[in-house]
């Protein structure tokens, strides 16, 4: 039997707009979620309906306001919301990967080497990781010439190549993907959709946002339904 990896519970999580009088604006409301190794869950609804939202909360980037966020860490289930920073660093090293459509890094450094960190932040030997983020690349369609360059000058579809390598180089537990093939071609969603399944494959427990109708149902077991608050009945 498939084995609980995360579980969202009673989640709640607004914002503050205090430019606009101090109005307090609901996002999240009781929002339950139970994810299992092996599994994909793509998050689906309109504009505003909270997905990236319930993402940054399922990371730790927002502190939800209510609820649980359970995630198994080293055979015990660790509540995200109410953990410390320490502990949220380390489950992000060891357990949760997240993958956005922006590659955030520090300037100056060779692809390659991007690619390779969060490998070797897990423990894998630096050579071994940049033979395994070589692979990658190229599985991603990066060519060799530009391994070895830092990617701020590369196009907006190669930046999200090297976001996605980094993603799944390190092999985590629990992968949370954020519009991941949002501004590739069909042969590189292609390559993304192979790199999830395999990621599905080897245990991993899954949710994405997925806006491509056709990556969805190549890649996802099932849908978490989700619409704006102020549309629920």
């Amino acid at each position: 039997m498939n084995q609980l990896m995360l579980r969202a519970s009673g989640l709640d999580k607004g914002f503050t707009l205090h430019l606009q009088g101090g109005l307090h604006i609901r996002v999240l409301s009781g929002v339950t979620l139970d994810v299992h190794s092996g599994e994909c869950v793509a998050l689906s609804g309109p504009s505003g309906a909270g997905k990236s939202t319930l993402m940054r909360c399922l990371y730790g980037n927002y502190r939800a306001d209510g609820g649980r966020v359970l995630v198994r860490h080293h055979d015990t289930m660790v509540d995200i919301v109410r953990a410390d920073a320490r502990t949220i660093l380390a489950l992000r090293r060891e357990t949760l990967g997240y993958v956005s459509q922006f590659l955030r890094v520090v300037p100056r450094v060779a692809a390659l080497d991007l690619v390779a960190e969060p490998a070797v932040q897990r423990g894998a030997p630096p050579e071994a990781a940049r033979v395994q983020a070589e692979s990658l690349l190229l599985r991603l369609n990066i060519p060799r010439r530009l391994h070895r360059l830092p990617p701020a000058s590369f196009s907006g579809g190669e930046q999200q190549r090297i976001n996605l390598a980094r993603g799944f180089i390190a092999g985590h537990p629990i992968m949370l993907l954020d519009e991941p093939t949002a501004a590739l071609d069909a042969a590189n969603r292609a390559a993304v959709i192979g790199l999830i399944r395999e990621a599905r494959g080897n245990g991993a427990a899954i949710i994405g946002i997925f806006h491509d109708k056709e990556v969805s149902a190549a890649v996802a077991d099932r849908s978490f339904a989700m619409e704006p608050l102020q549309d629920a009945a």
